[in-house]
């Protein structure tokens, strides 16, 4: 099984789940065990399920404001959690490939795998939910045709991102592509470097 077909396999299992109680505030025992990068794939993927909800619900027209930045904010802690876990996923990368000798002429990846993968998890989450919007026995025929359309580019595109994943890391584990990760540097969740923290008197 290509790396590839493991993370696909491991975030449909992992949505899958999610929808069985269908609740944000749901929890759940993480099957694979600690510290493999499995574990960090299903942890990765059940964040941007129960992050995805969390963006529907706090779009509802009638939503109490006070609710509505109590999600905000937990909507905050959630992309930094994804984030870490994204650091997380390219430091296992890091140390996959640390012996590789790089050959001359070695290059830089647009983006590190791990930013790859992550789009790949969210992508697992359109195509599940644009799938329901197929299926809506509640929404007119035109619906589900344009809905069909582009569930039919979302399963095209996994197809190409999950190719271009396993290239990058047979050109990686090859020299031919170099590991080599940028740190986030994200200021706002930083109280001593966001100006309206660190700014504010006591």
């Amino acid at each position: 099984m290509t790396f590839s077909e493991t993370c696909n396999k491991i975030f449909a299992d992992t949505i899958a789940l999610y929808h069985e109680a269908d609740n944000v505030d749901a929890t759940v025992s993480n099957p694979y065990p600690e510290g493999s990068v499995e574990h960090t794939l299903f942890a990765k993927n059940w964040i941007d399920a129960v992050q995805w909800h969390l963006e529907d619900i706090i779009r509802l027209p009638d939503i109490d404001p006070v609710e509505a930045l109590a999600l905000k904010r937990r909507i905050d802690r959630s992309n930094q959690e994804r984030t870490d876990m994204v650091e997380e996923l390219d430091t296992y990368f890091l140390q996959r490939f640390s012996d590789v000798e790089q050959l001359p002429g070695a290059t830089i990846n647009t983006e590190s795998p791990a930013w790859a993968i992550d789009r790949l998890s969210i992508l697992a989450l359109k195509i599940y939910h644009w799938d329901i919007e197929v299926r809506r026995t509640d929404a007119t025929e035109e619906h589900r045709q344009r809905a069909a359309s582009k569930l039919a580019v979302m399963l095209e595109q996994r197809t190409d991102l999950s190719s271009a994943i396993d290239t990058l890391l047979d050109d990686m584990a090859a020299g031919r592509k170099l590991m080599k990760v940028y740190r986030q540097m994200k200021m706002y969740n930083d109280p001593s470097t966001n100006p309206m923290l660190y700014g504010k008197k006591a």
